[in-house]
């Protein structure tokens, strides 16, 4: 099975209550894992930051805005709890190193690096101390970027997997970098997934036919709701469309079929493919043309269909009533 990572994000709008709604909700969906982000706003942006999309009419600020998204200790600690009662991997991305400890005291399972800071080698060092699996995505990083972040988490023996991803929100259908997969694929030996911010359900099925390991997309009850993310998330019910296609992708994917042998067809063959006949009554003699032909089921009580040019030009050496099969007795 694909490993499936629904993103809730700041979809829960700071409320503690939403987001363990978001928990319950995401279970329901068959998808393997759900992912938060973990903000600590003193350690990891401050008054100056500014905002990336004017979206909120109650925050003055970014740094206001991320101070309201904080969840304490205690909180996080009944975030992974929950998680795992339902059956979920809890997935978080850290944006400071105060926030790892955070997550470590919480149990996060897996950690999950913004495209924001592949770059940023204090934070890859603190989670590559963890010793737990890192998800990678590449949104605005260029090959050269990577190529350091993953030499970098190699020398530390890291597990790791990669996500192509485009940081635009929501990201158009020319944007996907769908031929991207392949390439890391052939470049890093990895399992190579696909984040999504499209908003919709083809992205992720497209990826899934592609080979992506990985897709992680955004989630939100409504697209009506407000926030950043919501125009480039999938509803619950997307997101449990797009699990069942990926999934039945990946077990597609997993069970090549050998179109050099249809012996298991053989049965259905029989019935299904057809015998040469005649579609009008023909005295003996006659001289057999393309339009006295018919094919009709099932095989194997007349000559095969395929051989029809075999009989055009020879003569019955006896009458035949309209329909009746044509075998070789039948031609002289």
């Amino acid at each position: 099975m694909i490993t499936t990572i629904a993103e809730i994000g700041q979809a829960h709008e700071g409320s503690l209550g939403m987001l363990h709604a978001y928990i319950d909700a995401v279970a329901k969906t068959g998808a393997s894992a759900i992912k938060f982000q973990t903000h600590i706003a003193e350690a990891e942006s401050s008054i100056h930051e500014p905002f990336r999309v004017k979206f909120s009419e109650q925050d003055a600020t970014r740094f206001d805005y991320w101070k309201r998204m904080e969840f304490t200790q205690e909180q996080w600690i009944g975030i992974g709890e929950h998680c795992k009662e339902v059956g979920l991997t809890f997935i978080s991305s850290p944006f400071s190193n105060t926030a790892v400890d955070v997550l470590e005291k919480a149990g996060v399972e897996v950690y999950k690096i913004g495209s924001g800071e592949v770059t940023n080698f204090l934070l890859l060092e603190k989670v590559a101390e963890t010793g737990k699996p890192i998800i990678i995505s590449s949104g605005m990083s260029s090959f050269d970027e990577l190529d350091g972040a993953i030499a970098f988490l190699n020398e530390r023996k890291a597990h790791f997997s990669i996500l192509q991803c485009t940081t635009s929100y929501p990201t158009q259908p020319e944007q996907f970098g769908l031929n991207v997969i392949a390439q890391m694929k052939a470049r890093y030996d990895v399992p190579i997934g696909f984040s999504d911010h499209s908003g919709t359900v083809a992205a992720g099925v497209a990826a899934a036919a592609l080979g992506a390991e990985i897709l992680e997309f955004h989630v939100v009850f409504s697209k009506d709701m407000f926030g950043p993310d919501v125009s480039s998330s999938l509803t619950i019910e997307e997101t449990k469309e797009l699990v069942e296609s990926a999934n039945a992708i990946a077990t597609a994917l997993q069970h090549p079929i050998n179109k050099t042998d249809n012996s298991t067809f053989t049965d259905l063959k029989r019935i299904f493919e057809k015998s040469l006949a005649v579609n009008k009554a023909l005295p003996k003699g006659h001289i057999l043309t393309f339009h006295d032909l018919e094919a009709k089921k099932p095989k194997g009580y007349g000559l095969d269909a395929s051989r029809f040019q075999e009989v055009i030009g020879k003569a019955l050496a006896r009458p035949l009533d309209q329909w009746d099969f044509l075998n070789e007795a039948d031609i002289e």
